[in-house]
């Protein structure tokens, strides 16, 4: 049996089904075994690259599986760095396997050559290069392990041309048992590190004195899939609770103790809580700088609990006052089963007054103009025709801002975002692997005009296979985030950030064969999302917003998150 027969066995047997990647001369033998396995695996060919490496990512963020890329060597290679990045960036497990030149002529500046080990050392958990023939499987399996092991995260595999047509006997290997599916997390939730479990009886003692307690969640906590102790936690606790970019969807949003996202863009209400809580427990949250603004003044009237499985985190960005490490699942199981009930009646009275004066003063915002198309009113009626129930990806800036604002998310892995890098054109090719790995829930990717024109070219990708993607343009003729940069912070001096109408989105969309329409009225956002939603094609809608609209609450820099504007 060649290399690339073991190599493709190899993913079956770790439960891969499906493939994003781009043909090329250093792996062809791949593509040509995978001529006689399309019966088990489903290859999707993506317009791009990097369109595949984000494709992977949106698979694996809605999934909880491991999603796969196959490029060839050189700028194929290069072409899945950005994508391999953004997962590095938000814990997603992906494995690229990068096609390379024969063991023979690397380091000698072959054709489409690149040392990719080198380039995504940084940016990924691992990353190898298979040698030997010998060692396809192996190495295959401790990289599905790495994935999901701990943090998740991507991992990229070189593979030789040579290595890829090498011949072995299939039955001498010795290798995992066939049914050992790494891609279930049965590694990551045995984790519970030695290390931290005497600080259990102290989380507990400071979590029972508590008065004031808040929470703030971050991504980590779907990784874990520990969304069901959590809602246990959050109601033997009787406590708020705020989100992260990332974490959104792990608590649901329409709780009346959720009070939407933290830091930057966060609520009034979740920035107030956070400051005047008594005790801050984050979950599987980084404290990034678009969290904690001006670190001296970030909770500091509290104590803050952390709770991670990756120790590195602990004290990175502000003091703790304790440390729990361990899978976060785990975590929650052991401080539900240790905790007393607790009532919270006045401080939660506090924080849902303050929610919902919050939502009254910005319902009201817009209502005599009813001709001008608002961000608020789209989404808002997006949600009101789901029910919550679908899959939304974003791209970067407003658009994504804006959708993590007004949709109540409710369940976890149902909003796939870039978040660590901010990656613009991401959400397309996220929304196709979502797609694909979530056939009976509705995608819908919500993007501004100049993260559209990115990789807009992935249109082809779901004209190809008849994708039912809801692709939302919200277009403001600009780069419309930095362009209110701009407004507030650069004295209106706007470089490059108004955009023409260069492209026509309707045309755009025809040329693929998409159905596409232009929406500029309020009174036709919910019947044009209506026809969307029951489509079973894929449907373009550009809405065309003023380049005015801006998203509020915004912490303006170097301040605190209780000086938040708007």
């Amino acid at each position: 049996m060649k290399g690339a027969e073991v190599l493709l066995r190899s993913l079956v047997k770790h439960g891969v089904d499906t493939i994003f990647g781009y043909p090329g001369g250093a792996v062809l033998p791949i593509y040509d075994a995978l001529y006689d396995m399309q019966d088990k695996l489903k290859h999707i060919i993506t317009a791009h690259e990097q369109g595949a490496a984000h494709a992977a990512d949106g698979y694996a963020r809605s999934t909880g599986k491991v999603g796969v890329v196959i490029s060839t060597s050189g700028p194929g290679a290069t072409n899945t760095v950005t994508g391999i990045a953004t997962a590095y960036m938000d814990s997603v497990p992906i494995i690229v396997f990068a096609g390379q030149v024969p063991v023979s002529l690397i380091g000698k500046n072959s054709f489409q050559e690149v040392d990719i080990k080198s380039i995504t050392k940084s940016i990924t958990k691992k990353t190898f290069t298979i040698d030997d023939v010998s060692n396809i499987e192996s190495i295959i399996d401790e990289a599905f392990k790495i994935a999901v092991t701990g943090r998740p995260g991507p991992v990229v595999i070189e593979v030789p041309k040579n290595v890829q047509v090498s011949e072995i006997n299939y039955d001498s290997l010795k290798s995992k048992d066939e049914e050992n599916n790494y891609t279930k997390n049965e590694f990551r939730y045995n984790l519970f590190s030695n290390e931290y479990k005497n600080n259990l009886d102290k989380a507990v003692e400071i979590i029972n004195k508590s008065k004031k307690p808040m929470l703030y969640v971050g991504g980590g906590v779907i990784s874990s899939g520990a969304e069901r102790e959590l809602m246990e936690f959050v109601d033997k606790l009787d406590t708020p609770i705020t989100c992260s970019l990332m974490g959104t969807g792990a608590f649901p949003g329409n709780r009346k103790n959720y009070t939407g996202m933290v830091g930057m863009h966060g609520s009034h209400c979740s920035n107030y809580a956070v400051s005047k809580c008594d005790l801050l427990i984050a979950i599987g949250a980084r404290f990034s700088d678009r969290v904690i603004s001006k670190v001296s003044t970030f909770a500091n009237n509290a104590k803050i609990i952390h709770i991670d499985i990756d120790k590195r985190e602990f004290g990175k960005n502000v003091d703790i006052t304790l440390p729990l490490m361990g899978d976060i699942k785990n975590v929650l199981h052991e401080l539900n089963e240790r905790i007393n009930r607790q009532y919270h009646s006045s401080w939660m009275d506090e924080i849902v007054k303050l929610k919902e004066n919050e939502e009254i003063k910005y319902s009201k915002l817009h209502l005599d103009d009813e001709t001008q198309l608002h961000p608020r009113e789209i989404i808002n009626t997006l949600y009101k025709l789901t029910k919550g129930d679908c899959i939304i990806t974003t791209e970067v800036g407003q658009n994504q801002i804006w959708t993590a604002q007004y949709f109540k998310f409710l369940k976890p892995r149902t909003f796939i975002s870039s978040g660590g890098l901010g990656t613009m054109g991401f959400g397309l090719g996220a929304a196709i692997g979502a797609c694909l790995g979530n056939p009976d829930k509705k995608v819908i990717n919500v993007a501004g005009d100049g993260s559209f024109k990115m990789n807009s070219t992935e249109l082809a990708t779901i004209s190809k296979y008849k994708l039912p993607i809801v692709q939302l343009v919200l277009n403001n003729e600009s780069l419309g985030m930095v362009h209110q940069w701009q407004e507030m912070f650069y004295n209106k001096r706007y470089c490059f950030t108004e955009l023409t109408h260069d492209v026509d989105f309707v045309k755009l969309g025809e040329a693929y064969g998409i159905k596409s329409l232009r929406i500029n009225k309020t009174s036709e956002v919910e019947s044009s999302l209506e026809f969307a939603l029951k489509a079973n094609e894929p449907v373009i809608i550009e809405f065309n917003i003023n380049i005015d609209e801006k998203v509020f609450p915004i912490v303006p820099p170097g301040a605190s998150i209780t000086e938040s504007i708007g």
